[in-house]
């Protein structure tokens, strides 16, 4: 038998166009480059003006693979800034299949001493944000569509100093449950991803030595998670083949906790 002609073999997104948020690096980097390698076009969406280059280095990333990418810089924060972002997708691809929520913020801090600021932060990028995106993307997605947000292990767990990290992430699942019984009849599957402690650039600014050791010791190999952990589960999450997961928080953390 002769070889397999792999560019002649069709990819499970071809044709298909994503938004993934907090694009950058990290987890938002790993999904564009899994889903330009599956042959979907990727909006990579950033926010801050210190991350442009990264966001090129993505999008750069992506073309390589040879699927389609733009950059686009957004304050997610704002409304009818989301609403400008998923109108330069239409205007540019003129449909979206997919979107993949991954910007967050991280706090841990004593519940004592969150300030109002701080608390009005984390809720705007964490918990609004995400909405407003879902939203955008339910009025606009093709059917079949896949939507992810990230969420975090830490809504299942009894500890300190993350109120309002997981509080602030703890709506995305009740927005999960209603926005998939609201637009599954057209196909489209709303799910949450709720890693446990990444080794990220993400994580590390919040811990301590001593904090993070004992995240290694809550896991069943010692270790932190690593993205390579959690693409795969995204790209079964956005493929073809899902179309009956729905409305699910999927906890992937190496044993870190269950619920």
């Amino acid at each position: 038998m002769g070889e397999t002609n792999t560019s002649l073999m069709t990819k499970s997104l071809d044709g298909k166009v994503a938004i993934v948020t907090g694009a950058s690096r990290n987890l938002g980097r790993a999904f564009s480059e899994m889903l330009a390698t599956d042959g979907a076009s990727v909006v990579v969406h950033y926010n801050n003006p210190n991350k442009k280059s990264e966001a090129d280095d993505t999008a750069a990333k992506i073309r390589e693979k040879g699927a389609r990418a733009i950059v686009e810089q957004t304050d997610l924060t704002k409304t009818a800034e989301i609403k400008m972002l998923f109108d330069k997708t239409m205007k540019e691809f003129n449909q979206l299949d997919i979107l993949i929520n991954t910007a967050g913020r991280v706090l841990k801090k004593p519940f004592v001493d969150i300030t109002e600021e701080e608390y009005d932060s984390m809720f705007a990028i964490n918990a609004k944000a995400a909405f407003f995106c879902m939203q955008e993307a339910a009025k606009r997605m093709a059917d079949n569509g896949r939507i992810i947000n990230m969420e975090t292990s830490l809504v299942g767990a009894t500890t300190p100093y993350y109120s309002a990290y997981a509080g602030s992430k703890a709506p995305l699942e009740d927005f999960t449950r209603a926005l998939a019984k609201e637009i599954g009849h057209r196909g489209i599957t709303v799910n949450n991803i709720a890693p446990g402690p990444l080794d990220t650039s993400f994580f590390y600014p919040a811990e301590t030595k001593e904090s993070t050791e004992y995240f290694k010791a809550q896991s069943i190999k010692g270790r932190l998670g690593e993205i390579t952990d959690i693409v795969p589960l995204a790209k079964f999450l956005v493929s073809p083949e899902a179309g009956w997961v729905t409305a699910q928080t999927i906890f992937i953390n190496g044993g870190f906790l269950t619920r």
